[in-house]
């Protein structure tokens, strides 16, 4: 007899049938094979499939961002303790979409409209979370067949992640570094470490689905979204993929106490158009001018997620652009001008790869994203995509115009069940079907445990890079310190002085030994931290400007000032992009490199608390001559291939970064205290 697996209900009953248990999820009193946990996830999703109406099966396709209660300011618009938020809204607002529909309370949504997934934007506690989700599948529970709910969120372990709604009192998940922090480890180890860990938490907060992680290689340097990125290396980034997929999803595939990942963006985000993003309509082409580009850099991550067996891949808005492109690019050859999710071509590339989880499309496909089938009504174009091959589109809850397909007959009902069917897997294997409940209290003893800060400082500190260390003036020990003081300074986008303070308190604090000045004209020495910002997420606000100054929020004026008035210089940056470093670079005598690493951790490595081991893991451009876009819009270095094989397609013209030490600022660039 197989061992009793966890159950949990909350509205239908327990059925006992030969000495196990059951949930009698349609309430017939009588064991359905849906709901004999005994059967694998696939014959338990076709017997369901063929129970379904086509409505309950067209509920699936959708997710939808979905407020909390805690997010709604009148709670008589909330149900289960203020838990839900059940306002209507006769049209919501978002930047993903601007199809103009009414917007259901939860309840609605999942009792008449049939939906399932829902995606978390808020960043609330481990056990408001979990509180939530409970809630909605109470609802869920009591629906005809029971099917549960399932919340994918975007990453939420990493310092830099795209994160909205979160509240003061919330305790967020354990901050790691961002992901090209990460990638500047160079250790799976690390990766691994991350994903345990990450994993934890959201498992025990009920999350058990994360739109994550970023397969895409960082091949234009100005490309916004490239912070989210593993970096520019092909053969890393398919590394970490693989790492990352096996350690939140289960090493042998997707496990009933695992996470599953929907992996981004096919066939890689990264093959920008001079760095814009097709989340507004001068990004919206992948260009290749590069022969061979596709295969070689930009789908080898994405083949070791798929061999790591990831739950569902999404692809990007764009459209692989045919006249700005070398083709065919391997196995893509028509370049038909739709975006990815519309495109069959690239959709049956993806399978032909060997995905056989399901294909969720990105946000706002249906309407403001329409890349290539603006023409086409919101009907036309999913069933323009489910042809295609997708079975879910993200971020709607627009329900009306998928039905609207199947009716007109845009998509067959034959597609309908195939996307139903993979939908359903998921679930079943996540075990949800059988243990849909997460417990609050447990998921606040696991957030943020002291064994997950304490890896995610390791990673931090791994994750720095010492660039340049002229006459080794790095590390600033106690001793070369001894009776000079220092001076600490932080620039960054809207940075209040009580941000400032705080940071500096926390310094002196960890660092009685030092003699802090606020006075850099009083000090010897100078700690500059930078983090420069520019670009926006939806809107195109011109080609990225990769210098830095005033227009990245960063005083060179000031710093020239500073550099004037100390004996020695060192600069901590937060490489969001690969800058341009001449403004900065001339004028340290030490550079620190890190990704949404935290300062205290800069300024740890600066006065020897470690020795930096992080490598770069992009390549940085020697000037503004190497990504100059002339009149043509052509770049002067290709926007598909990586930093470090840039020069091989530049007529012998640079493309390195070389500082006034003679360090080439290439991928793999790292120093150390003891070289």
């Amino acid at each position: 007899m197989p061992a009793q697996i966890t159950l949990s209900s909350r509205v239908k009953r327990i059925l006992e049938v030969d000495g196990l248990r059951f949930r009698d999820l349609d309430g017939d009193g009588e064991l359905t094979p849906f709901e004999d946990w005994r059967l694998s996830p696939v014959e338990r999703a076709a017997d369901l499939v063929a129970r379904m109406s086509p409505d309950e099966k067209l509920g699936l396709m959708v997710i939808s961002s979905r407020p909390m209660g805690i997010s709604q300011p009148t709670k008589d618009f909330t149900s289960h303790d203020g838990a839900l938020d059940e306002q209507y809204l006769p049209i919501k607002l978002d930047p993903h979409t601007s199809a103009g529909i009414p917007f259901e309370g939860t309840t609605e949504m999942i009792t008449a409209l049939h939906m399932r997934h829902f995606i978390m934007r808020e960043e609330p506690t481990g056990a408001r979370i979990a509180t939530w989700i409970n809630a909605m599948n109470e609802v869920a529970e009591s629906t005809r067949w029971g099917i549960p709910v399932i919340v994918t969120g975007n990453s939420k372990n990493e310092t830099g992640g795209f994160k909205m709604g979160a509240t003061a009192e919330d305790q967020p998940f354990t901050a790691w570094p961002g992901t090209l922090g990460l990638a500047a480890t160079g250790s799976l180890e690390v990766i691994e470490s991350f994903a345990a860990h990450s994993r934890a938490e959201w498992v025990t907060s009920g999350l058990r689905k994360g739109y994550m992680y970023m397969a895409d290689v960082f091949t234009d340097p100005r490309w916004f979204r490239g912070q989210g990125t593993f970096g520019e290396d092909p053969q890393f980034v398919a590394r970490a993929m693989s790492a990352l997929v096996r350690g939140f999803q289960g090493e042998d595939g997707l496990a009933a106490d695992g996470v599953a990942l929907t992996t981004k963006h096919f066939p890689g985000g990264g093959a920008r158009e001079n760095g814009t993003d097709p989340h507004y309509a001068e990004g919206r082409f992948n260009i290749y001018p590069t022969p061979e580009s596709l295969e070689e850099y930009h789908l080898p991550p994405f083949q070791a997620a798929i061999e790591a067996g990831t739950s569902s891949i999404m692809p990007y808005y764009a459209i692989p652009s045919d006249e700005k492109s070398s083709t065919p690019q391997g196995r893509l050859t028509g370049f038909e001008q739709v975006g990815f999710a519309f495109n069959k071509e690239v959709m049956d590339l993806l399978r032909t790869m060997g995905h056989r989880g399901y294909i969720n499309s990105d946000s706002g496909v249906m309407s403001k994203m329409a890349w290539g089938v603006e023409d086409l009504t919101p009907a036309e174009r999913v069933g323009r995509a489910v042809m295609a091959g997708t079975d879910m589109f993200a971020d709607t809850n627009d329900v009306a115009s998928v039905r609207e397909a199947y009716m007109a007959g845009h998509f067959t009902g034959q597609r309908l069940d195939e996307a139903a069917q993979l939908l359903l897997q998921e679930l079943f294997t996540l075990g949800l079907f059988e243990n849909p409940y997460a417990d609050p209290a447990e998921a606040d003893r696991v957030v943020q445990n002291s064994s997950a800060r304490a890896a995610a400082t390791d990673a931090h500190r791994r994750s720095v890079v010492l660039a340049k260390n002229h006459d080794a003036v790095l590390p600033l020990t106690a001793d070369s310190l001894a009776g000079r003081s220092v001076y600490v300074e932080l620039m960054a986008k809207d940075l209040t002085v009580k941000q400032l303070d705080t940071l500096r308190g926390r310094l002196e604090q960890a660092h009685p030994e030092i003699d802090f000045t606020t006075d850099h004209r009083r000090a010897d020495v100078a700690i500059v931290l930078m983090k420069p910002f520019v670009g926006a997420y939806f809107d195109f606000v011109g080609i990225t400007d990769l210098s830095i100054g005033e227009h990245a929020h960063i005083d060179i004026e000031k710093l020239r000032r500073i550099r004037g008035s100390v004996d020695t210089l060192v600069i901590g940056l937060d490489a969001m992009y690969p800058w341009l470093l001449d403004s900065i670079e001339p004028l340290a005598d030490g550079l620190l490199v890190g990704f949404e690493t935290r300062e205290e951790i800069m300024v740890e490595a600066a006065l020897g608390g470690f020795s930096p081991s992080g490598r770069l893991p992009i390549t940085f451009p020697i000037d503004a001559a190497a990504v100059a876009v002339d009149d043509r819009g052509r770049c002067a270095s290709p926007n598909d291939v990586p930093g470090y094989a840039k020069e091989q397609h530049m007529d012998g013209r640079p493309y390195v970064y070389v500082d006034t030490d003679g360090n080439r600022y290439q991928l793999g660039h790292g120093l150390g205290y003891d070289a």
